[in-house]
């Protein structure tokens, strides 16, 4: 998946009390997240969607637009959005996908059940993935580690020549690979 093109896509989403139809031409020329979780009004994924919630002004302030998707309609996100202060304070977009389009599109779709695994893609301007992470059902993401990716990345996209090494952060020295760090790191 990874320095792939998003696919086609549309589906509604619920964004600050309103529905809104979102495609694949809506996330091109900025920053985007596809946040995948299995199902609302569930157990961890409130604590991770929660999580991204307090760090969404931050990713704004660096061109980036979270999606978060499950495999339910928008009117369930409306309900979750409703009755949930953790679920209450996202202002991101909801995108409902239950025809599951967006999730397979991605190959997050568990297999039989109907239901996103837990994933993250990070993706450029261009719609070119750059970042992939999925983790099991139990083990729920890190909002200040996907902000490190999203730093690391777009540090990348525009120092042609430097990589960000392990646990990067920003501001920190970066490398330019070259023949004479070949065994020296």
């Amino acid at each position: 998946m990874i320095n792939t093109e998003i696919k086609p896509f549309k589906a509604t989403a619920f964004k600050q009390g309103e529905f809104v139809d979102v495609t694949e031409a809506d996330v091109k020329g900025k920053w985007a997240i596809f946040f995948f979780y299995p199902a609302d009004f569930t157990f961890v994924c409130p604590t991770e969607l929660g999580d991204v919630a307090d760090k969404y002004e931050e990713l704004q302030k660096l061109g980036v637009e979270v999606y978060s998707v499950s495999t339910d309609t928008h009117f369930t996100h409306k309900a979750w959005h409703d009755t949930s202060d953790t679920i209450g304070k996202i202002n991101y977009y909801m995108l409902g996908d239950q025809t599951g389009t967006i999730t397979n599109n991605f190959g997050v779709m568990r297999e039989g059940q109907g239901l996103a695994d837990r994933a993250t893609f990070l993706i450029d301007p261009e719609g070119i993935i750059q970042v992939v992470e999925i983790t099991a059902e139990g083990i729920g993401r890190d909002a200040d580690d996907l902000l490190r990716k999203v730093k690391a990345a777009q540090y990348v996209a525009t120092h042609p020549g430097e990589v960000c090494p392990a646990k990067w952060k920003e501001g920190e020295a970066t490398l330019a690979p070259s023949l004479d760090l070949v065994g020296k790191i």
